[in-house]
């Protein structure tokens, strides 16, 4: 009896999480891990310098906010784009130059104002160490190169090879890492450098597949993948700044407070566990909604939707409750991080953290369900939301940590109202 239970149990929780979850989901776990031996291995090599310290906690929120608000939505329209060609039947090779170039093109926009003003960017967020302006640089065109294929990657369906993609980059950033801080190296430069060679490297070594996979087909007109381009960037920029600007905002309202940017960096990346597994569904979410939306798959795409909210809201609580028993102990031991926030702090980080999840799901579906202004329009009140929040008058850190939950309320809010409607 025991023996036939266990396999359906099984099978249950496989179909109720769409297709390519698991594959990916290895991958993302080993770059999750990276996150935290990069970060912990940084604060410990560079604990005498605080200013360096703070200053690469602002590098690294940068990146994975604008970068990803930049490149992320390229992904995701190479993803649904190539997903809706291979349920045609046609080739997606076209697909991938226009994403390829969509994607250079944002690069070029977002690179030539860094060369230009990277004097007053490195002397406001960096404490004038102009270095990490390049390295800035850097990341994001391994960004802009590594989205592209991750796109071909999963509207395809090869999600093995995403998986790889993914876990080759963070093993590379833990070798990397540890390598510096075991050699006893001191230098912020050189642990910025690892965010832009280990994803160079490991889109080197997956982009085989993808290539070999990405046959000829019609002609992709502009319109195909740009048309909602700058709308989806829009979106998820704003959704980067929100779940990203705690960091920001404490550095550049109180920037003698190192210790409390570098505490709130940690904190974040502890409270937003679930955030690492959850980038696994995400990306098989969508392909999910994609391939339905494209066969005109109704009754599979609510079913899908309603799945996917009920699974990121047990485990965004699964992780908060983590966070908030766990985190203040572990801050100290794995990052070197100031010991200064409470349970309460990350309370309020989790909580955030698992609207905003619920958000990305609902984000998802307004995309694929040609809602993407809609979208745009519930981030941009959502970051109001966050503003007003951030410039009220309560202490710095209540304000920054109440603001991130707030905004991401107002989020899955409004997306849920308008999604009520396009469903309907």
């Amino acid at each position: 009896m025991t023996t036939t239970l266990k396999p359906r149990i099984t099978q249950r929780v496989a179909t109720a999480l769409p297709q390519g979850t698991a594959l990916v989901g290895g991958g993302t776990a080993v770059l999750g891990l990276a996150s935290y031996v990069h970060l912990s291995a940084a604060n410990h090599a560079m604990s005498a310098d605080s200013d360096a310290t703070a200053a690469f906690s602002v590098l690294w929120t940068v990146v994975f906010s604008i970068g990803l608000g930049l490149f992320f939505p390229v992904e995701q329209e190479i993803t649904r784009v190539v997903a809706a060609r291979k349920v045609a039947g046609d080739g997606v090779r076209p697909a991938m130059r226009r994403g390829a170039m969509l994607s250079g093109s944002l690069l070029c926009v977002t690179v030539i104002p860094l060369a230009v003003l990277a004097r007053p960017i490195a002397d406001l967020l960096f404490d004038g160490d102009i270095s990490l302006v390049f390295c800035l640089a850097g990341a994001f065109a391994a960004l802009s190169c590594a989205h592209v294929t991750r796109g071909v990657l999963a509207g395809l369906g090869l999600f093995k090879t995403y998986g790889t993609q993914l876990g080759l980059d963070g093993l590379l950033r833990i070798v990397f890492s540890l390598a510096l801080a075991l050699s006893g190296v001191h230098s912020v430069f050189a642990f910025a450098l690892i965010l832009t060679v280990a994803p160079l490297i490991s889109v080197a070594a997956t982009v085989g597949p993808a290539l070999k996979a990405a046959l000829p087909g019609t002609a992709a007109p502009w319109r195909e993948m740009s048309q909602k381009l700058g709308m989806l960037v829009a979106s998820t920029l704003l959704a980067q700044l929100l779940v990203n600007i705690a960091v920001i905002s404490t550095k550049v309202i109180s920037t003698d407070d190192t210790e409390l940017v570098t505490a709130l960096l940690a904190a974040l990346v502890l409270a937003r566990v679930p955030l690492f597994v959850f980038g696994a569904f995400q990306v098989s979410l969508l392909r999910g909604l994609a391939t339905a939306a494209a066969e005109g798959d109704r009754r599979g795409y609510t079913r899908l939707l309603l799945r996917a909210v009920l699974i990121t809201g047990s485990l965004g609580a699964t992780g908060g409750l983590g966070a908030v028993i766990l985190g203040p102990m572990l801050l100290p031991a794995l990052f070197g991080a100031p010991d200064i926030l409470t349970a309460a702090d990350f309370g309020w980080l989790a909580f955030g953290t698992t609207a905003y999840m619920i958000a990305m799901v609902l984000g998802q579906a307004l995309l694929t369900s040609g809602g993407a202004r809609r979208q745009l329009v519930s981030w941009a009140i959502g970051t109001a939301v966050l503003i007003g929040v951030t410039f009220s008058p309560m202490a710095l850190r209540s304000r920054v940590e109440i603001a991130y939950a707030a905004g991401s309320v107002v989020v899955v809010a409004c997306m849920a109202v308008a999604l009520r409607r396009r469903v309907r």
